[in-house]
């Protein structure tokens, strides 16, 4: 398995990009509607059958559980193509989000738009926003990947806590990697 570093594309304090997507069973979550109230969000590009997702998805759903109390929401997306990936079909989005305990939404980009309007490039691929939907952090959970060391969320965990006190975390941010997004046939974005 070849790691694909995150892209930064995405500047502190630059918005998020919108979106209105589906769950793996149907039900449609607007961006706006997912940070109303709260005082960040965190975005991440996932999918189920990578190893370096498989490697946190645990750890994952406790940290979104233990940030939930802080009022910063989670929402996890998929933008892999299933017609080429089945493993990572909605119907099977849904057993993954419960196999790994994650009680927040986990949708899907069908079309890849989102993920481009990202410039995500991997799985995972993490984005914290502060309640005004603007980034303060883009980068890696933590240092852990799949055979090396057991996820603990150690740089997502800094950044939460920079958020709770108004900060953005300061650069240079240390990329995620992960799985390529697979991309339709001939879709791959110009910065992958």
């Amino acid at each position: 398995m070849a790691e694909v570093p995150s892209t930064f594309q995405l500047q502190a304090g630059q918005s998020a990009p919108d979106f209105e997507l589906p769950d793996g069973s149907g039900a449609f979550y607007q961006l706006s509607n997912l940070v109303a109230g709260k005082k960040g969000l965190l975005v991440a590009f996932v999918c189920n059958h990578c190893p370096f997702v498989v490697h946190l998805a645990d750890s994952l759903g406790e940290f979104a559980k233990e940030i939930g109390g802080q009022e910063i929401a989670t929402v996890a997306i998929s933008a892999n193509d299933a017609a080429n990936y089945p493993a990572d079909s909605p119907e099977n989005m849904v057993q993954f989000a419960k196999a790994s305990g994650w009680e927040f939404p986990y949708l899907y980009d069908k079309s890849q738009d989102v993920a481009k309007a990202y410039a995500a490039a991997c799985t995972p691929d993490f984005y914290l926003f502060d309640g005004n939907l603007k980034l303060v952090y883009a980068g890696q959970y933590d240092e852990s990947r799949p055979g090396r060391g057991a996820p603990s969320g150690s740089d997502m965990r800094k950044a939460v806590n920079l958020l709770r006190d108004g900060e953005c975390t300061p650069e240079p941010w240390y990329p995620s990697t992960g799985c390529n997004i697979k991309w339709k046939p001939g879709e791959a974005p110009d910065y992958f």
